[in-house]
């Protein structure tokens, strides 16, 4: 039996034990809490370090277990020297026994590695190949997760594993699965902080491009694009802009003919001249003519007053005579002596007069069909097609499609008061499926359509063939009147649609607000107010409370 003295020398040195321990414990949480991510794998290291002199052992090991399925892979370790380090990764099937514990949330701690149970055999065996003597291995538990796991070993001699010890360990395990929570959380939250920052720089970087190739990929205003198709006809335009030759365009409705008028007269020495332009189909033919070459008062039945005509006008400038091809066949030979010869007469008058203007004419008819059938005259047609220009349709250049939906998009916002920053590829891939009959003019009212549904700063561009049907949009037949459909039920259908994508889903991942770029609620409450409700027997799937739907 101990004598009193015995007992409180032994008392004393626990107590001179647990204050060590209590002092260890305390620094090792403290120096944990501010300590920056990157620094964090240095100090575990110098934790391990301490642990292990402070308990007499000869080595300490950290290890994860959602780094690699099926592996056990040790991240940190010390060991004194002379001591192999731990190899890693090492199979969970080496130490199925130890793996399955430890999983489990229990601690193992064995004084001698050959007092392994039976049913430990195959740990004994990987623990003996390693030369360890004993071992105590605790898992690291946060949250209730078991993250990893913390071991001490020996490999020179046993060690006796005390239940003071133990206690101590486990206290120590919880310090070191905290610091090993939060390195998980730092990591987590650095990958998407660096994500978010890909993602934005990504952003600002399409913007950047969007608006560099919009505005400076080539010197024509308003001229969008960077096809093939289109640097032909630029070519063009710079040919024969610095002449006075007669410009012919061809193309079909909505390719820009006006604009390519526009560039040739910018780019000629008549720039400074004043442009003007006709629209030979926007007027009756009893107007026409006087609208070209003007009139004297009292020439005809309202003719109050004197009124010069367009060529006089477009004198030392350029006159562009769009739809050309509907001119009645009465007025082509007094424009054939005009092209010909620089002169004509106002209505009611003698007197000859002299014009500069160059003609750029414009049309999406066939003007040799037209001639051929006697609709129009070949020696007009000839003579204005002294230097044609065809504009291609927007389904032969659909590479510039991302460009004009861009250009459009940055010059709509303001009108319409959108803040779209963003033309997901998904929205560019949906209009390059599309033909265009109404090639970029119809592009533009699309665009536009587009921002006034898009409710976030994405473009959304959703169902375009059943949105732009043109023959019903544009047709008088009976049957259109059904797309004749206002902006709320355009709306209504939208939501529907997309929420039926979706499996009506009004959050998570995948979700309609989402993907409409709006919040779940602001979505709940247009549901309400559209009327727009889940169909029987889908409630199972829309994961969430009642949704207004």
């Amino acid at each position: 039996m101990p004598s009193s003295q015995e007992v409180v020398d032994l008392e004393s040195s626990q107590n001179a034990d647990d204050s060590h321990f209590e002092d260890l414990l305390t620094h090792l949480a403290l120096s944990f809490v501010n300590v920056e991510p990157l620094d964090l794998d240095e100090l575990l290291i110098a934790s391990l370090r301490r642990s292990v002199r402070f308990l007499g052992v000869d080595r300490s090991t950290l290890g994860r277990y959602d780094m690699l399925p099926g592996q056990l892979v040790t991240t940190h370790s010390w060991a004194l020297p002379g001591i192999e380090p731990v190899p890693s990764p090492v199979a969970e099937s080496h130490f199925p026994f130890m793996a399955a514990q430890i999983r489990a949330g229990h601690a193992l701690v064995w004084d001698r590695v050959a007092e392994l149970p039976a049913e430990a055999a195959t740990d004994r065996d990987a623990f003996r190949q390693l030369g360890l003597r004993s071992i105590a291995v605790f898992p690291l538990t946060a949250g209730h997760e078991v993250l990893g796991w913390l071991s001490f070993s020996t490999v020179r001699q046993d060690h006796l594993w005390s239940r003071d010890q133990v206690r101590r360990l486990r206290l120590l395990a919880g310090v070191f699965a905290n610091a090993l929570l939060r390195q998980r959380k730092d990591l987590e939250l650095n990958a998407a902080m660096a994500e978010n920052l890909a993602l934005r720089r990504r952003v600002e970087a399409e913007n950047a491009v969007w608006r560099e190739q919009v505005l400076h990929c080539h010197d024509f205003d308003d001229l969008v694009g960077g096809s093939q198709a289109l640097r032909r006809v630029l070519k063009q335009v710079e040919q024969v802009a610095p002449t006075d030759s007669t410009v012919l365009i061809l193309g079909e409705t909505g390719t820009g003919k006006e604009l390519i008028a526009t560039a040739i007269h910018q780019r000629s020495r008549r720039a400074e001249r004043p442009l003007i332009r006709v629209n030979c189909a926007a007027l009756p033919a009893t107007l026409i003519e006087s609208e070209l070459f003007g009139h004297e008062k009292g020439a005809f039945t309202g003719a109050i007053s004197r009124k010069v005509g367009r060529f006089e006008v477009a004198d030392g400038g350029t006159l562009v005579l769009d739809e050309i091809g509907e001119l009645p066949m009465e007025l082509q030979p007094k424009l054939l002596r005009v092209l010909q010869s620089g002169e004509f007469e106002r209505l009611g008058s003698t007197t000859t007069r002299r014009t500069d203007a160059r003609v750029i004419a414009s049309t999406n008819r066939d003007l040799l069909v037209m001639a051929r059938e006697g609709g129009f005259r070949p020696d007009l047609f000839y003579r204005l097609g002294v230097f044609p220009i065809t504009v291609p349709p927007l389904r032969e250049r659909k590479e510039d499609i991302a460009l004009l939906t861009a250009y459009f998009v940055d010059r709509l916002r303001a009108k319409l008061g959108r803040q779209i920053t963003r033309i997901p590829d998904e929205a560019i891939a949906v209009l390059m499926q599309y033909d265009w009959p109404g090639n970029v003019r119809e592009l533009e009212n699309i665009v536009e359509r587009s921002m006034i549904l898009s409710p976030g700063q994405s473009l959304l561009v959703d169902g375009l063939p059943t949105l732009a049907k043109r023959p019903s949009m544009l047709g008088c037949a009976d049957d259109a009147a059904d797309d004749w459909r206002t902006l709320s039920e355009v709306e209504r259908d939208h939501i529907l649609s997309v929420c039926e994508r979706c499996g009506w889903r009004i959050n998570g991942a995948g979700n309609a607000a989402e993907r409409l770029g709006i919040n779940p609620n602001t979505l709940r409450s247009r549901m309400n107010k559209l009327g727009v409700s889940r169909p029987a027997g889908s409630a199972s799937r829309l994961g969430t409370a009642k949704a207004g739907a």
